[in-house]
């Protein structure tokens, strides 16, 4: 209490110290107490119906000295001068208000002790504080106003040559749009002049927003342009289907003017939508998908102030997912990524935007036993997401022994470390490849969730690094002094699958794009190859959902919608850059690359899928029973082929543990 106290008072001591020496502090000052003066005289205008005697007049000057040295500190003590006037809000004047009717009751409360108000009027006093509040608020607000309208963030420049702004048209006048227009009219700085808004709602058409016209309908777009004048339009509707964004997309192509997206609500990790943050259209709006409902409180749960360790942190998926859990504010999140380049980005940038939480850069691999004993020695995390993993296809196809080490492997040695260190729960992040695999990626994919089921059944109780290691590690007395994994544990392990993320490094967007800038040809394997697809955003999201729901044991399925062809987000994207397909730009179909397939699947045979209380999550829950020590053995097989480079023998392998797998034996 005592600590509290001293801490307050240097606190204002310093305030102090610092307005005594600003010639601002003193302009406001003087400017309140000419105010001050000016409510008085005009409570006494008021009272006495301008006919003011001398006696009056003198009463009226006597009581200044007193006045004033009742409301200038009381304005310092309610923190009047503590504030930003260029940011003048309702709180502001709500706090004015409180403000006068105080001083006004000191000062009222003073004359009567000191005269029990002898020849005194009460009404004088009354409207002194009524004008008190009037004038000081009047003023604060046109300081604001005077900033809007000729100041900037370096200050006044009332004599400042205007900029050139554009003139910008609004899709939309929600919320979003609302607080476009209040930013448009606040920051004097900003290069936008806002010169109208289309809905598609008839009945808003007249209406205003913060004196900006609703000029028509969305699809009388055209026609409004070129009655306004605009330059740029921008889609200010936060949250819209697939539909309407590929029409607004469309008209506004229509028009030849350039035109931005507001971003969604799940990349803003604030939630706070600002004019600053608008961007061009990607594919991802074009999915038109609906923002994600978080249960906050059960997420919060289980990240609030605890350890957090995410590996192949500095891919799509890892850097999203610390975006993501930044907002439920862990202890401690560990970045652990075996690409200097990745991890050196999303150190960055979680240090100077998000400086709040700290952050722990490990650059290794997830196969480094010694690296992940000292880790989870040292940092003990409590939950694990595991996103690390070679996942391009044709590339892990010709080289299935790396598959084998850092997909299989090492998320083995993951698994274990987890348990012996008593993590809570374990998140393994897989893949619509899984289902059914036609390629070595997706059959390795499908190993690690049934390790992931073995280690949930509590069925193994093996050796903490299994054969493979042991022979590639020199400290051999490491090995044989290692504690073997309990058979019991209190770990949660769980996955989630979901197809592709839009934008991530196996993705074809990035290719397509590099194609369309080139000028073309963009290669499709199969005009009728269709993927699921979601944004790292909403991936990220429903991840840590389900890490909140998890039991042990479940591998949760994520909703992605309708599959997309991947013939036709070709031509949108070559579209969104204002070209037209096959007539600018060529699209060549070059046939399915090895281990590829027509379409993935989100359920593989003998899974039975449940509901759970997320709209867009569901829970797989498999028949197939692990025989723990069969896959033991299978997987020491696995080892030594992989240490021989023996592609035959890591598919036949892989094909004894997953029957469903077709191998492809021609790469």
């Amino acid at each position: 209490m005592f600590l509290t106290i001293v801490n307050k008072v240097r606190i204002h001591s310093k305030l102090l110290k610092n307005l005594v020496v600003n010639p601002k502090f003193w302009i406001i000052l003087c400017i309140d107490a000419v105010l001050v003066v000016l409510a008085h005289y005009l409570a006494y205008v008021i009272r006495f119906e301008v006919n003011l005697d001398s006696q009056a007049l003198r009463q009226c000057a006597g009581l200044l000295p007193l006045i004033l040295i009742v409301k200038l500190p009381s304005f310092y003590i309610f923190g009047l001068y503590r504030g930003m006037w260029r940011y003048t809000s309702l709180n502001d004047i709500v706090n004015i208000l409180v403000v006068s009717l105080f001083s006004s009751s000191v000062l009222i409360s003073l004359l009567l002790l000191s005269n029990r108000f002898e020849g005194l009027s009460r009404s004088v006093y009354i409207l002194d504080s009524l004008f008190t509040f009037i004038l000081i608020a009047s003023h604060r607000v046109a300081i604001r106003w005077i900033y809007q309208k000729f100041g900037g963030d370096h200050g006044f420049l009332p004599f400042e040559v205007p900029q050139e702004k554009k003139r910008l048209i609004l899709i939309g006048s929600g919320d979003a749009a609302e607080k476009v227009l209040r930013e448009i009219n606040e920051n004097s700085q900003l290069p936008y002049q806002a010169v109208g808004l289309v809905d598609d709602d008839p009945a808003k058409v007249g209406f205003q927003l913060h004196g900006v016209s609703v000029l028509g309908l969305v699809d009388d777009l055209n026609e409004l342009v070129h009655r306004t004048g605009a330059q740029e339009i921008l889609i200010a509707t936060v949250v819209v289907n697939r539909e309407q964004m590929r029409r607004y997309v469309a008209l506004c192509q229509k028009t030849l003017l350039p035109y931005k997206v507001l971003p969604n609500m799940g990349e803003l990790i604030n939630g706070r939508v600002s004019i600053k943050t608008i961007r061009e259209i990607s594919f991802k709006d074009l999915l038109g998908r609906d923002e994600v409902r978080l249960d906050q409180e059960k997420i919060g749960g289980y990240l609030t102030g605890k350890t957090v360790l995410i590996t192949g942190a500095g891919g799509s998926i890892g850097s999203e997912l610390c975006r993501q859990a930044l907002r439920f504010a862990p202890g401690l999140i560990i970045l652990f990524d075996s690409s200097e380049e990745n991890l050196y980005n999303v150190q960055m940038e979680l240090r100077h935007e998000h400086d709040t939480i700290k952050t722990l850069a490990i650059l290794g691999k997830v196969q480094d036993l010694r690296l992940l004993d000292s880790v989870f020695r040292q940092h003990r995390p409590s939950v694990v997401f595991h996103t690390a993993a070679y996942k391009h296809v044709p590339l892990v196809e010709r080289n299935p022994w790396q598959a084998v080490y850092n997909n299989i492997f090492g998320t083995q040695l993951l698994m274990e470390a987890s348990i012996l260190h008593g993590v809570e729960r374990f998140v393994l992040v897989s893949t619509d490849k899984a289902v059914r695999p036609t390629n070595v990626m997706g059959a390795s994919k499908r190993v690690t969730e049934l390790l992931m089921l073995a280690y949930s059944s509590h069925c193994w109780d093996g050796k903490f690094s299994p054969a493979w290691i042991r022979a590639q590690l020199e400290t051999e007395e490491v090995m044989q002094g290692a504690n073997p994994v309990p058979a019991s544990h209190a770990t949660r392990f769980m996955g989630v699958r979901f197809g592709n993320v839009l934008g991530s490094s196996g993705s074809v967007i990035p290719l397509f794009k590099r194609q369309i800038e080139k000028g073309g040809p963009v290669t499709v394997t199969h005009p009728e190859v269709t993927r699921y697809f979601m944004s790292a955003e909403e991936a990220a999201q429903l991840i840590l959902q389900s890490g909140s729901m998890g039991e042990g044991g479940e591998i949760f399925i994520l909703k992605m919608g309708d599959p997309i062809k991947i013939d036709q987000m070709a031509r949108e994207l070559i579209k969104l850059t204002g070209r037209e397909p096959d007539s600018e730009i060529e699209i060549r179909y070059v046939g399915l690359r090895a281990g590829e397939k027509l379409y993935e699947e989100l359920i593989t045979e003998g899974e039975g899928i449940v509901a759970t209380p997320h709209e867009k999550i569901m829970v797989l829950r498999g028949a197939q029973e692990i025989q723990c020590n069969l896959l033991n053995d299978q997987l020491e097989c696995l080892a030594m082929h992989a240490k021989d480079l023996d592609s035959k023998g890591i598919k036949d392998t892989l094909k004894n543990i997953v029957p469903e797998y077709l191998p492809d034996y021609t790469v």
